[in-house]
Order: structure tokens, then sequence, then C-alpha cells
């Protein structure tokens, strides 16, 4: 949990004059965020928008993760949204307008070779939210599935390696990841809460993430492929 990150991203909110409250919470954690709510009940009087957001990383081929590290990332990018959803739903469906808006990523709609758990956990939540989106039509809560392409973060820095990688690969694979993502979270940040605003069932955040997106409908069977060349190319 990043509270350093916590702490300044609640004082640029308290700069626009809105109210803040900060909790810590691991949302790989059941009985944690089962009893979130009741801590933002006796804050809030309620709430219209929940954003799932937390998410991690995990390098290399299906053979080198082990099963551990595979269960650690599922609990947090796929089971977090399901848990941080159910335990909320009861407070957004007493709101006259809520949405819900789950993180996937362009690894969502392609998965290439080395990201076998991340892909895994990115089309399990563009699956949740679609079909999530279907059972709320007749409710006031609206599901929105996000797809962000290559947002400069610290994803690729803080992800987990298996232990027994050389630190030579591990580098040289940090570098070639770190160099596609390169759209600011600012960009990226108003593309998501503009695609909020309009109700959008599903946003693309990025050029690549709208190629990636055209490239899979139209030759999804050769996108891997496709998208190989591509990478070569550049």
């Amino acid at each position: 949990m990043n509270e350093t990150g916590l702490v300044e991203t609640a004082q640029m909110a308290s700069a626009t004059g809105v109210r803040i409250t900060r909790h810590l919470l691991d949302v790989a954690d059941r009985v944690a965020v089962a009893a979130f709510p009741g801590a933002v009940t006796a804050e809030h009087a309620g709430i219209d928008l929940l954003i799932n957001n937390a998410g991690v990383a995990l390098g290399g081929i299906f053979e080198e993760v082990s099963e551990e590290d595979f269960e650690w990332l599922f609990a947090i990018n796929f089971w977090g949204v399901v848990r941080m959803t159910r335990a909320f739903l009861p407070m957004l469906k007493a709101s006259d307008d809520a949405r819900i808006v789950n993180l996937s990523s362009v690894y969502g709609l392609v998965a290439p070779p080395g990201q076998t758990a991340y892909a895994a956990s990115k089309f399990a939540v563009r699956g949740f939210s679609i079909a999530l989106g279907h059972e709320l039509r007749e409710t006031s809560v609206g599901v929105t599935v996000v797809h962000p392409g290559g947002v400069a973060t610290a994803i690729a820095d803080n992800a987990r390696v298996p232990k027994d990688k050389p630190e030579d690969e591990v580098a040289r694979g940090r570098e070639e990841m770190n160099r596609v993502l390169m759209l600011l979270p600012e960009t990226a940040g108003e593309i998501i809460v503009r695609g909020v605003e309009r109700r959008q069932a599903r946003v693309l955040v990025g050029s690549d993430a709208w190629m990636i997106s055209v490239i899979e409908r139209l030759a999804p069977v050769l996108s891997g492929r496709i998208l190989d060349w591509l990478k070569r190319r550049a």
C-alpha cells in the first residue's frame, strides 16, 4: 500500500474544496474489504462512485511464475474488484445515479506472452464488468470498464518477478516495458473522468489502446503476430 501517494492524492483533492477522508485498505483482505463500508458510512452519508483501480503486475512466462505469485496477483487485480463491488453495491443502489468503474487494461483485450497472470486477471475484470453491467441495467447503477494503454506509472518498476530470474533479464524487461508507458497519468485520468461523465460502458485510454482494440476486432486470431511485428518496427 502506498500511503505517501494516498496522502498526496488527498491533498490535491482537498485543494478543490471537497471534503476528503483517507483510509488504508488491503483489497486482497476479504475481511477488511467487507468491513470497509462501515468506515465509509461513519464519515459520509453515501457514495455515488466506486472506482476499482488497485492493480499489480507480475512478469515472466507461465512456467516461471509460481502458483503463489499467480494467486497474489489475482487476489488484488480480480478478487479486489469483485469484493469491493459486493461490499459497496447496496450503498450504490441507494443512490439516484451511481457508477462502478473497473480498471482492466489493453491486456484485457489482447494477451501477449509473458503476461499470463496479468492478462488473465484483466480479461476476468472485463468479463465481470460486462456481465454486471447487463445485470444492473434496470437499476440506478451503471458500470464502466476501462482499458488503459501505456500510462507512465510505476507499475513496471514495482512488478513482481520470479525469484530465480537473472537480474539482467529483469532489468531489460523493466526497461522494455517502461519504454511503452508514455501517456501522462493526468491525461489518462481526464480521459477516464470524461468517459464516466458520459456514462460510457467502455473507455479506451490512449492511442495505443485504440489501435490495439481495432487490431483485435479486425484480426482476433492474428492480433498477436501483428502486434509483434509492430513492436519490432518500433
